[in-house]
């Protein structure tokens, strides 16, 4: 039979994988148990609506057979079972175009272990340790059985076989050098390191000496916390969630009352690459008294919080529950609310140490904030969890209680300003009244940030407003020169009929102190920022705000414009200069300026003079 090739991304992720990115050979055992975990829980599940299946739990286990002299590991189970479209999809394909450009992308990084869970192929880790791997299974409910085999590097076959029961069993030829993998003492070790929570026997086939069943087959959120080692903490935390980094925290937890539930929950180390994927699946692990029910089940957590990895078991949820019973179900809402607690509280608990505090906001305070917008229950408190830049202190994040604490007496509102980046918009001439009076703003760069403001309102009865809508006096006191009334009404006059096109109105502000112009919009409209990230979304708003150039009336160049409206033979000066004026406005605020080619030949030219 014809050999079928492996598609160019396998063997791309083959070849990563094989030579540089586990740093731990083992975990291939670690991995193949899991998967054959996996396979029993899904027919253990089917069993509960299907009699003819005609298994129950305790029926399930999985083997380890060894032969030293040929240097043969077999992994077998009594599981669900594959069928050949199975074995093609799932071992034919390993790894999506998206997943190599990733690869690509991080570069030299992709050697770091949290990479593997991204791609989901722990199967082919047996090619570190193995030269051929054969694969023997018959799916359940299935007369035909079929073989797989390959040698990880140019394809594989499928062929019909036969097979007496349900199941599958892999046979891995060792290499050379690694016929440890045949020592049972090591793979005992293996096992109770990686795999004791496994909730099937694990047993270890040892000739003429019997079977023994190495893991405790138990499972890990069940037992006290008292007897469980950060160790096995950390274990568990690998196989729910496919990723080898440290987790940030781990909660665990069992509620009681009108219904009855355990959590085992991490918040992951480090941020996915998928996080803002909109096709990403997220969610927890469901079980109902031990037996595995669904995988990734969203309603447990909103939204925000899909960066949260583990499981939740609950005895009070019916064991035939479906996915529409699951988005319906009034239980399951107590279960995520009751869950969104527990981890609010624990974050307000590490929110104390500011170092730590940082390792979390650095990797999902992103994802995190998207919660003041949409949880209105727990709004403020999400908000109070919250941190951000603020003119204060750029190096270092404020939470919206310290910036509280630091407001003057008569300050009632928390100031803000959104934009691409901080560099941005620290330098912002909308911020110089504010640097003048002493008064912090925060500087928001997030996009989430456009909606969550205008959502939240207000904060311990603190507004929360953009700094274009300050209800605080702005002006100060000022003893520099300022242009004659009479010239700058000529010259707003003349920009106003220059700019028709582009700003809505021209006008003289006291808030600027060292820049002569700035651009805003009309008070209540959408902000500048905001309306650019609708339109770089194709999201384009029939409700355009207003633009508003604004000058500083004690600038010398805006002093030295008014006073050449005066002089008709300056007049092409004046413009040509304004249009200058209008285009800094608009690079301070991130706005494409109308005629690159114009600023870019002026701006020469009046440096050269400058020399």
């Amino acid at each position: 039979m014809a050999k079928k090739q492996f598609k160019a991304e396998s063997k791309r992720l083959l070849d990563l994988m094989i030579n540089s990115i586990y740093t731990h050979k083992e975990i291939f055992l670690r991995e193949i148990i899991s998967n054959a975990s996996d396979a029993c829980d899904k027919l253990c599940y089917q069993a509960l609506t299907d009699e003819a299946v005609g298994m129950t739990r305790k029926d399930f286990r999985i083997q380890l057979k060894v032969d030293k002299d040929n240097r043969l590991l077999t992994v077998s189970d009594n599981g669900i079972g594959m069928d050949k479209e199975d074995l093609e999809n799932n071992l034919g394909v390993i790894a999506s175009s998206g997943s190599y450009r990733f690869k690509q992308e991080v570069g030299d990084d992709a050697k770091d272990t949290d990479v593997i869970g991204q791609f989901g192929v722990g199967f082919y880790s047996a090619f570190m340790v193995a030269d051929k791997v054969e694969i023997l299974t018959r799916r359940a409910g299935e007369d035909k059985a079929w073989f797989w085999v390959s040698n990880g590097v140019d394809g594989f076959e499928i062929r019909e076989a036969e097979k007496k029961t349900n199941g599958t069993e892999i046979k891995l030829f060792l290499k050379q050098d690694e016929k440890n993998y045949t020592d049972s003492i090591y793979l005992r070790q293996i096992i109770r390191t990686y795999s004791d929570h496994i909730n099937y026997p694990i047993v270890l086939c040892l000739g003429e000496a019997g079977e023994e069943t190495v893991n405790s087959a138990s499972a890990l959120w069940t037992r006290n916390k008292a007897e469980i080692t950060p160790e096995q903490y950390k274990e568990f935390y690998h196989h729910v969630s496919k990723n080898f980094d440290e987790p940030w925290m781990t909660l665990h937890f069992k509620a009681e009352g009108s219904i009855e539930y355990t959590g085992l929950l991490y918040i992951p180390g480090t941020a996915p690459y998928d996080l803002f994927q909109p096709d990403r699946k997220q969610g927890l692990k469901l079980y109902v008294n031990r037996v595995f029910i669904s995988e990734k089940v969203e309603e447990l957590l909103p939204s925000y919080l899909r960066f949260v990895r583990g499981i939740i078991d609950s005895l009070d949820l019916p064991l035939n529950i479906s996915r529409e019973m699951l988005q319906q179900s009034p239980l399951i809402a107590k279960i995520r609310q009751g869950t969104v607690s527990r981890i609010l509280k624990e974050l307000k608990k590490r929110s104390k140490d500011y170092e730590d505090y940082k390792k979390f906001w650095d990797a999902f305070g992103i994802a995190f904030k998207e919660g003041i917008y949409e949880d209105f229950a727990n709004r403020e408190e999400i908000a109070g969890l919250s941190r951000f830049v603020s003119t204060n202190d750029t190096g270092k994040l404020t939470s919206l209680d310290d910036y509280i604490g630091r407001a003057q007496p008569e300050q009632k509102s928390i100031y803000y300003i959104t934009g691409d980046d901080v560099k941005t918009l620290v330098n912002n001439p909308q911020l110089e009244a504010f640097k003048e009076k002493g008064l912090e703003v925060l500087l928001l760069t997030d996009p989430i940030d456009e909606f969550w403001t205008q959502t939240l309102g207000t904060y311990k009865t603190f507004a929360v407003k953009h700094v274009s809508q300050a209800d605080i006096d702005l002006s100060f006191k000022r003893e520099d020169q300022k242009a004659e009334e009479g010239d700058l009404k000529k010259l707003t006059d003349l920009l106003g009929e220059m700019f028709k096109n582009e700003v809505g109105k021209v006008t003289t502000t006291d808030k600027l102190t060292k820049s002569p112009v700035s651009l805003t919009v009309e008070a209540g409209q959408m902000s500048i920022h905001l309306e650019r990230l609708m339109r770089n979304h194709q999201q384009q708003t029939a409700f355009a705000s207003t633009r508003i150039l604004e000058l500083n009336p004690y600038h010398p160049l805006i002093i030295r414009l008014a006073e050449a409206m005066g002089d008709e033979a300056l007049k092409p000066k004046v413009e040509e200069v304004a249009r200058l004026l209008l285009d800094q406005a608009k690079i301070a605020e991130g706005e494409c300026i109308s005629d690159p080619s114009f600023y870019s030949e002026k701006m020469s030219e009046y440096i050269l003079k400058s020399f």
